[in-house]
């Protein structure tokens, strides 16, 4: 459904201005970030601006994508402007970005569920989207797009092919739920999880319970879980447009539904429940106190809405543990494997092609997408297709598989520069060739009923059991929370020395330059020519430069860290020989850590004497290095560390007549003295998720998994590994996993040290751990060969593991070998 300009202007009270131009363009795609632009003609830009970022920076970036439709609320200097343009000048851009969805949702007639709580939305609302949509036609938010700008960009997607729509909504300080209401102006509503995230912004769990209930103010129904008393006793209190129908469900006492029993197996949970007056069942394939509250929610949803028990528990036993994610495997002959394969419908389509080019650009590989037929649309099949053939075009996908019937009937649609077409799963393999896959970013986006699973196993780089998966929206997530720490003029350094402390260079660096941080720093040189090779041309500091890589280093603009003066020579030496001017250096200065760096003022003197005289180079930073910057017992050493590095560095800074960044603070410094932020600061463990501070609001990003490969019976007496240090006391199961010392898993576990996690318990590790396995004590979890297993990761978090290890989480991560397989996914 396109707008006008002139309707846009008039709907969000704009002045519309054009420069070179008087075209009432059509609008059909909305943006608020360059990098995502694809159709350009088609799109209004939206300028949005925030405490760090102005989107009025990014006109011409959006520009150079054929984008001439731009809401602003500082209006260009026409000397200044692409031409030809068009400008809606308002006042705040977010908040005409919000009233245009606003005025969108209020185009359609059609029921609209908004989903709110601390746990669960998305769960729910995907759930609720595959139960729901086996008879109707659903919209729902893409990913979690469940923000100020999430929610606008969701409901754009509303059009009239479908009859139903599912929204999450979530906030993270008061006063942000009306605003979302007035958007989603929700029909129907759900609270599921009531705990205790995003509690940072208010002063207690009622505040927050109050703040949220605000979405249901003009609901017709509105099913929650009457045991959540500071949820019940909210929606109770608050005054309605009119006269909503509660539906509530309770594990306690009388309700509408009414849990009686839950009884889990290894795979299953049947719960019982009293409705209507009759007892009624319902089997779902999980056993995990968080998915069956879930299934609950969506039980009572369905049961709220009309649908007659009987008619629709088949849906929910064929649920998934939804990942909610995009994972990026290492794939055979140079290819890297997005694994979206667990749903195809348009909404996740578009996300997962948006994902693919991105990282299709980013390791500049070409572009493959195997698609199955899109089932359940409740879309005209033509209309479909031609539906998604045009998404595939906007993104210039190099090559395309289609897998099923329907799709290839429509296979003259799909206009791409390689195409191939097969009727069903089987089909494919028997014609699939490893090498007819090279250099190309895979994205698999199939039904369940296809088993794209056997597709992925075949392009996988076959490694072992035990696997790394690194959760880039999580360090995105702790990029930000460290950001929102920063005036708006500091730059951010992060550190992805150590094969980013363990988590994969490349990758981490592509998501890192993706979200536009300063600078990028590496410990040696080979480590900043990889990320070179890989396409990242963020600035990148070498911190242990060695002379014998300079060459390359100058090669491959990699700035060193000057520590003593005779690396400095040879470095100038190294650039002449190269004839290269100009080059930047980063000059360490020792304020207290006896370990690298200039330390005195006759030795900066002599420096800056050198430095001053050539024209090969010129100083971009001074810096040091803190030693206790997380300990508040030694602040007064800190506070020293701060002093002589302001003295020492202005002997450097005041001899140039161009700007040097100054930068002292690491993740622990960033959190406990803002006032030393200077030019630039130094992210490290915390953008990986371990903060030195113990910051509750920063997520989990790596999590250590295996399998179990075996389990035995060990009788009483009996002993367990190398050493005979486990001897059963008991008749005893022991599990088997394949990780072991060779993996980076420390012999410093084990026997009476540590445990590993298994289905959610802690199991015990047994005996001493080998080279390539350990073993756990399981006798009291259930729990079967294959059974995955969580080493470290949410649960479990890395610092426990260090303190087990009398280490710090440095090292865990860092140690975790290079055989172990890194999976990368966004939420």
């Amino acid at each position: 459904m396109d707008y006008t300009l002139t309707e846009i202007a008039s709907i969000v009270h704009g002045q519309l201005i054009q420069y070179g131009t008087t075209t009432d363009h059509p609008v059909r795609y909305l943006a608020f970030d360059s990098r995502t632009i694809l159709s350009g003609k088609e799109t209004l830009f939206f300028a949005l601006k925030n405490g760090r970022n102005n989107g009025h920076n990014y006109i011409a970036d959006a520009n150079s994508k054929e984008v001439f439709c731009f809401v602003v609320s500082t209006l260009p200097d026409r000397s200044k402007s692409p031409v030809p343009a068009s400008y809606i000048v308002v006042e705040n851009t977010l908040t005409a970005l919000q009233m245009i969805a606003a005025a969108h949702r209020r185009r359609f007639n059609y029921p609209v569920t908004a989903i709110t709580g601390s746990n669960g939305k998305t769960m729910v609302k995907e759930w609720l989207s595959e139960i729901l949509g086996a008879s109707r036609r659903v919209v729902r938010s893409p990913r979690s797009y469940n923000s100020q700008i999430g929610n606008p960009l969701s409901v754009w997607l509303m059009d009239d092919s479908f009859d139903l729509a599912l929204f999450e909504a979530g906030i993270s300080k008061p006063g942000e739920m009306s605003r979302l209401e007035v958007i989603l102006h929700p029909d129907h509503g759900i609270f599921t999880h009531l705990g205790n995230a995003h509690l940072e912004n208010f002063s207690s769990i009622e505040e927050l319970v109050n703040e949220k209930v605000k979405l249901f103010v003009n609901c017709q129904l509105i099913v929650y879980c009457k045991d959540f008393e500071p949820v019940h006793q909210a929606l109770s209190g608050i005054s309605y447009s009119g006269n909503p129908r509660f539906f509530r469900w309770s594990a306690r006492e009388e309700a509408d539904l009414l849990i009686i029993s839950r009884k889990s197996s290894n795979l299953t949970t049947v719960i019982e429940a009293l409705f209507n007056g009759k007892i009624i069942s319902l089997v779902i394939p999980f056993t995990d106190g968080a998915h069956v509250e879930n299934a609950i929610h969506c039980w009572a949803y369905v049961l709220a809405t009309g649908m007659k028990p009987g008619s629709f528990e088949h849906l929910f036993l064929h649920l998934s543990t939804l990942s909610m994610r995009l994972e990026i495997k290492k794939g055979n002959n140079g290819c890297a494997i997005i694994d979206d394969s667990y749903n195809s419908d348009t909404a996740s389509l578009i996300n997962a092609l948006d994902f693919l080019v991105q990282q299709k650009d980013a390791q500049k590989l070409k572009s493959t997408l195997i698609l199955s037929d899109i089932l359940q649309s409740g879309i005209n099949p033509e209309l479909l297709y031609r539906e998604v053939a045009e998404y595939i075009r906007l993104r210039n996908i190099s090559k395309m598989i289609g897998i099923g019937k329907q799709i290839s009937i429509f296979s003259d649609a799909f206009q791409v520069e390689e195409k191939h077409f097969f009727p069903d799963t089987e089909e494919f393999l028997l014609h699939f060739h490893e090498s007819d896959f090279r250099d190309e970013v895979i994205l698999l986006k199939g039904a369940r009923s296809f088993r794209f699973d056997r597709i992925s196993t075949l392009l996988q780089e076959k490694r072992h059991q035990t696997i790394m998966e690194i959760n880039l929206s999580a360090m995105v997530h702790n990029l930000n929370h460290y950001r929102r720490q920063l005036r708006p003029e500091t730059k951010l350094m992060a550190m992805v020395k150590a094969f980013s402390y363990g988590t994969g260079s490349v990758e981490v660096a592509r998501i890192l330059q993706f979200h536009r941080v300063d600078y990028l720093a590496v410990a040696i040189a080979d480590e900043g020519i990889a990320l070179r090779n890989a396409g990242i041309e963020l600035p990148i500091v070498v911190m242990n430069p060695e002379e014998h890589s300079f060459g390359s280093m100058i090669e491959n603009r990699l700035e060193p860290n000057i520590y003593r003066f005779t690396l400095l020579r040879s470095f100038d030496e190294a650039l002449k020989k190269s004839a290269v001017n100009n080059f930047p250096i980063h000059i360490k200065i020792d304020t207290g850590m006896k370990r690298l760096g200039f330390d005195s003022p006759s030795e900066i003197e002599n420096l800056v004497s050198y430095i001053k005289k050539r024209d090969t180079l010129y100083v971009r930073s001074v810096f040091t290095h803190l030693a206790v910057s997380e300990d508040a017992a030694n602040d007064n050493f800190t506070l020293q560390q701060f002093e002589n590095f302001h003295r020492l560095s202005q002997l450097i800074t005041r001899e140039f007549d161009y700007s040097i960044l100054l930068h002292v603070l690491n993740s622990a410094g960033i959190e406990r003295f803002p006032e030393m932020q200077l030019n630039m600061v130094r992210l490290g463990i915390g953008l990986y998720g371990s903060s030195p501070n113990h910051s509750s609001q920063l997520k989990n990003v790596a999590t250590l998994k295996s399998t179990i490969s075996q389990i035995k019976t060990v009788q009483p007496g009996e002993s367990v590994g190398y050493g005979r240090s486990f001897v059963a006391a008991r008749l005893t199961r022991i599990a088997i996993i394949p990780i072991g010392y060779a993996d980076g898993y420390s012999r410093r576990l084990g026997n009476g040290v540590g445990s590993i996690l298994v289905n959610g318990i802690p199991a015990p590790i047994a005996g001493t751990v080998c080279m390539d396995m350990c073993m756990a004590d399981v006798t009291d979890i259930a729990c079967q060969e294959d059974d995955t297993v969580i080493l470290f990761g949410e649960g479990q978090p890395v610092g426990k593991i260090a303190e087990w290890m009398g280490t710090i989480p440095y090292e865990v991560l860092t140690t975790v070998g290079q055989r172990v397989k890194r999976i990368y996914f966004e939420e």
